[in-house]
Parts: structure tokens; sequence; C-alpha cells
């Protein structure tokens, strides 16, 4: 069995390993790069092989960071199946057809930035002057319907008309809805056959709703080769969810190999213990400075976490009832999977609010935003309030418009709760946020600049790092201590360069014989 190194190695996004064994060509997840749109266009379009010579895909959880490119293989001819656990199938289901979206939408507007600029500068050299604003906006209404919203196909014409060069999306979201076709649901703990000698076994990862470690074997010449791949392994004692898998099958205990992953492989979040009463703390902060708490998060497992830990914080009168607004219709949607599957919640979760036939997403000071003039009408509210709105790293989304009203004032509060990937606005927030009020907020506020404008960042910035969906260092370590298996060597993937190399001397510290893959490196195993 060789294994080959894809994505997500010595950086966070982009997950894909290939697995080789006899003619099958097994992927472990396949998902889109994040971060800078030039060099993530590049590496999202780059797959390690054919799609009709991938055998079957198997997919560790749904985050777009790990399930991204699948509608890129069904739509190029891969012929396998996408095997999953059943959670993360039905969060897939709204998951990628809304990357689908976004993929369109964000080509789409770049075709019209690339349209307006080329026919403004044919405008110019022929007049040598600046473009008139008068003109300038009749332009905006020949590339636009009413409503702003852009004219595709009228685009379209004028680039071809042009011969401009349209930038074509990874796919839309109709080839991302025709790809679900090949997903395949399974609960944990069950033996699927993935290929010719082949199965994978799930075990719960307690990352997100559906998260699995996958523990896939092979048989060759008589004896059975097993590979570990924890996809993303989530904390200790957190709400909701059940913790990381520690007892696995006697048939599984002997790992040749495992990926594991290192998004914190050198840091330590805040305490899970006393994390409810932090976040307490900062809706009566903000509550008592009359402002709004604007919360940037991931439509998938964050959203349903910090409505979780505001219905126990006004269960237990910890802090004022603010109206919470969630608005993102995708994580509306999702909360409704969660809804869905309390077979995998913990045992708290059961005893604080099943029991009392409560659902612990949804509650009285909680509204569920859909519409956009629903949510242009929450930009304009000055009353103190909490907004829990995507994506959650301020790449795109409502949330980045919520920001363009309130940034600017130091009443208000933005809660950075989880990882902020490099190159980000969320995390030039973050790291300016911190070094501003490091200073004692004195001087001009960093400029932040998104939808085309610079907007001062005066509003208060508050990390929380326990809320993290993924386990630091000593956790991961933690996993591999209390867990029954015995791993003869590890290959630390899905982190930063740093993050991986420093795991990986701590593990070597502890007797593990760990490794930091490069890119396209190959692993082989006897």
């Amino acid at each position: 069995m060789d294994v080959t190194f894809h994505g997500a190695v010595r950086e966070v996004t982009g997950s894909l390993h290939l697995i080789s064994h006899g003619r099958d060509r097994i992927l472990l997840d396949c998902g889109l790069f994040q971060g800078r749109r030039q060099e993530t266009n590049a590496k999202n379009r780059r797959i390690p092989l054919p799609a009709e010579k991938i055998t079957n895909v198997i997919l560790s959880h749904a985050h777009i960071d790990h399930s991204g490119r699948i509608p890129m293989l069904t739509r190029q001819g891969f012929g396998g199946r996408v095997i999953c656990t059943r959670p993360t199938l039905d969060a897939s289901t709204y998951l990628l057809p809304d990357s689908g979206h976004i993929q369109a939408s964000d080509a789409e507007y770049l075709n019209y930035k690339t349209l307006r600029g080329y026919l403004t500068r044919r405008h110019r050299s022929r007049n040598g002057r600046e473009h008139p604003f008068y003109e300038r906006d009749q332009l905006h209404r020949m590339l636009k319907k009413p409503g702003q919203r852009l004219d595709a196909e009228r685009i379209a014409a004028l680039m071809a008309e042009n011969d401009l060069e349209p930038i074509q999306p990874l796919y839309t979201q109709q080839d991302a809805e025709a790809a679900l076709d090949w997903f395949d649901g399974y609960p944990y703990g069950l033996p699927v056959t993935v290929g010719q000698d082949m199965t994978c076994t799930f075990y719960d990862a307690g990352h997100i709703l559906g998260s699995a470690v996958t523990i896939l074997q092979a048989r060759h010449q008589g004896r059975t080769v097993t590979l570990g791949f924890t996809g993303d392994l989530g904390r200790y004692g957190t709400t909701i969810l059940k913790d990381p898998a520690r007892e696995f099958d006697p048939a599984h205990h002997r790992i040749d190999l495992l990926l594991m992953e290192s998004t914190y492989g050198d840091r330590q979040h805040e305490p899970v213990e006393g994390l409810t009463d932090r976040l307490a703390d900062v809706v009566s902060q903000t509550h008592a400075r009359g402002g709004t708490l604007l919360i940037p998060s991931f439509a998938f497992g964050r959203a349903q976490e910090l409505l979780y830990a505001l219905h126990d914080i006004y269960d237990r009168n910890l802090a004022p009832r603010l109206p919470i607004y969630v608005d993102s219709p995708l994580a509306i949607r999702l909360t409704k999977v969660y809804g869905e599957h309390p077979e995998v919640y913990d045992r708290d979760t059961h005893r604080d609010f099943l029991r009392h036939g409560k659902n612990p997403f949804d509650f009285k000071q909680v509204n569920f935003i859909s519409e956009v003039a629903d949510s242009m009408a929450l930009m304009r509210e000055e009353k103190p309030h909490i907004v829990i709105a995507s994506s959650g790293m301020c790449e795109a989304g409502r949330i980045l418009h919520h920001l363009r009203n309130k940034i600017h004032n130091a009443r208000n509060t933005i809660l950075i709760v989880g990882f902020m990937a490099q190159n980000t606005l969320g995390r030039r927030i973050l790291e300016e946020g911190e070094a501003y009020a490091a200073g004692g907020r004195k001087g001009p506020a960093p400029i932040m600049r998104f939808l085309n404008k610079g907007y001062p960042l005066r509003a208060q910035v508050v990390p929380i790092g326990g809320f993290s969906a993924h386990g630091d260092r000593d956790e991961l370590v933690r996993f591999l201590r209390d867990s029954n298996l015995e791993i003869r060597r590890i290959a630390l993937i899905h982190g930063e360069e740093d993050q991986s190399l420093a795991l990986a001397r701590r593990l070597r510290s502890l007797g593990f014989r760990a490794e930091v893959p490069e890119f396209g490196q190959t692993i082989n195993l006897p």
C-alpha cells in the first residue's frame, strides 16, 4: 500500500490523500484549498489522477476543506462511491450545493470586474481622460439587472465579443446537487468494502456531527496492512458531541501508519471548563456598552455550539437575554440536521435538554434570518443584540455586511471563536485587533479592507479559543495515549508547517515515530 499526500500537508486546507493498493485508488477526503484567490484557484483545479481512475472516496466529514472538490470528480467521470457516515451525508446535502453557489457567484463577479475594467480602459484610451461619473454609472447599469444583480448573460456575451477569457467556476450548484447521488452513508463501527480486499470502518472523531476517524485495512500476500486517518479530531469534554473514540475493535488495534491532524499542534486552548462563563462575560460587557456582539461562525458545528452555550447561559441567568439572530440560511438548515441526529449527542445534552423536551438550538430569544431584506434591516438595528453569521473566516457571506456596518464602532464586539487561516480577513481582524488593544487602543485604528473599501477597526476584538472544534496539542497527545491503538508510525497533516513540525518534535520526545510529509511525498507500507 502506498500513501501519497496531495493536500493539507504543511498547511491546513485542501485535505486529499491518495491510497494505492493493487488496482485500487482510494482518496481520503477531496477538499478545497482556502486562502489567496489566485493561488487556491490553481490548487483546487488539480486532482492527482483522472477522475475515472479513482475507485472510491472516503470522506472524514462534511467541512468544505475536506469535501469541496468532490463535485469536480463526479462531473469529470468518477465512477465510484463517496463513503461517509450518515450525518455527514445529511450535512453534505446542504454544504456542497452552497459551495457550488459560491463558486459560481465568485466567477460571475470576477468576470464582471474584468469586463468593467476592460471597457473603462478602452473608453479612457479613446478619450484620454478619466471616466465621467455618469458614463461609469451607465456602464454599471448596462452590466446589472434591477436590484443590483449582475446580468450574467450580457456579461458573457460582451466578454466573447471582446475576446476576453471568462473565469469558469470549479463547479456549480447543480453540479454539487448531482454529486450527492454518489454518496453512501454508514453508521459508526460497520466495516465497509471500499476496494479489492480493502475495508474501512468509522469511529467517532468528536469534531463535528458525523466526523470520523477512519481505519482502513487491506490484505496483501496473506498480511493485513492497517492505516488510520483521524480526519479532524475534536476536543474532550465539550458540549453536544461525544469525545473522540478511545476504544477501537481489537482487529484495528495495530496501526501501521496513522495520518493525524495537527491544526493546533503547538498551541493550547482555553479550558473547556468555564467557557460558558467566559462567553457570558463577553455578552454582559457588550450589553453594558450598548453594543452589538458579532460572531463570525462556521455554519456547521460552530453555530450550533454557540446556540447551545447561549441557551445554557440564558437558562442559568448568567447574562442579559439579548436577542440572538442566526443570519445564515445555511446555518439554519444545518441546525435542522443537528436536530435529526440525537444518537450522536453526549450524555449531558440528553440530560440537560432532551429529557426535558427542550431543543438545545431553538429557544425564545433565537431568531433565524433567511431573507436578505430581513438581514439588511438587522444591520441597521442599534439596540444591543447578538449576530451569528457566516463565513467563519470572514471571507464571504453575510458577516461581511454586518462588519461593514459595525466594525467602526468601539461599543461593538467582534468575537473570534474559531481558527482563522493565514491570508483571511478573519486572521487580519484577529491579529490587528489584538495588536491595537495591546497598544492601549491609542492612535488611528487599523484599516481592514473588504468589499472594495477600507474600514477602521474600532470594535473590540475578543478571541475565545475554547470553542475550537479541533483538539489542541495536549488533546492530540491524549488521543494517542488514551486510545487502545498501537501505532508504529505517524504522519502529521492538516496543520500549518510550524504547528506540524512542533507536534512532531513533541511526539518524538514521547517515544512516537512521527514525521511531517511534504506535498506529493509517498510513504510505502510493505
